[in-house]
């Protein structure tokens, strides 16, 4: 009988699925953004680098994907910025030391998400190179062609990918620790 009750009980229950209650994960829109940033991110950062392997006949138009796609990922970051201090994050959990940790990564992940796009943008309108955004809409820039700073703004925008990229290895081997090693509910707060 009482078998007869869990099957009927279950059949009528709606409630979500996911192994964590509401309160224990990030409210939805950080998750989209979340996962829309990581999108981004696997598919400019790699074309960033692929930029230099290519034709010099289509260079440019990788160049402007490149950008377009940077561009898009500094809106989003906005908007998770904006989101996450309106919203909130669910509490930390775990040891004193693996909260800093992880406070300190996902702080600078934020830092460099917006500082690599920004200082791409102006990289490319210091070598005189203005941004129509995926070829369509002209996107005003603080400065024009400013040889004397291209350099430098490019040296930076370099020097932040390779930051972020060490960012996201971290991110994902905390993921992976939690994940797999000790089988926490961790990741089910993003997803």
């Amino acid at each position: 009988m009482s078998e007869n009750v869990n099957v009927a009980t279950s059949a009528t229950d709606k409630t979500d699925p996911h192994p964590l209650p509401p309160g224990e994960r990030y409210h939805g829109a950080s998750r989209i953004l979340h996962w829309i940033v990581a999108v981004l991110v696997l598919a400019t950062w790699p074309l960033g680098l692929f930029i230099g392997f290519t034709k010099n006949e289509v260079k440019l138009d990788f160049y402007l994907v490149h950008e377009s796609l940077g561009f898009l990922v500094l809106w989003v970051m906005l908007l998770r910025i904006g989101t996450k201090l309106t919203v909130g994050a669910p509490p930390s959990e775990g040891p004193m030391l693996e909260r800093m940790a992880a406070g300190s990564v996902h702080g600078l992940l934020y830092v460099f998400l917006i500082l690599m796009p920004v200082s791409g943008f102006l990289a490319t309108n210091a070598h005189g190179f203005p941004l129509q955004w995926f070829g369509f809409i002209p996107v005003w820039s603080p400065i024009g062609k400013a040889p004397d700073i291209a350099g430098a703004l490019s040296v930076i925008h370099a020097t932040s990918a390779w930051i972020l990229f060490g960012l996201f290895a971290l991110h994902i081997g905390a993921v992976l620790l939690h994940h797999v090693i000790k089988r926490d509910k961790t990741l089910y707060r993003i997803i």
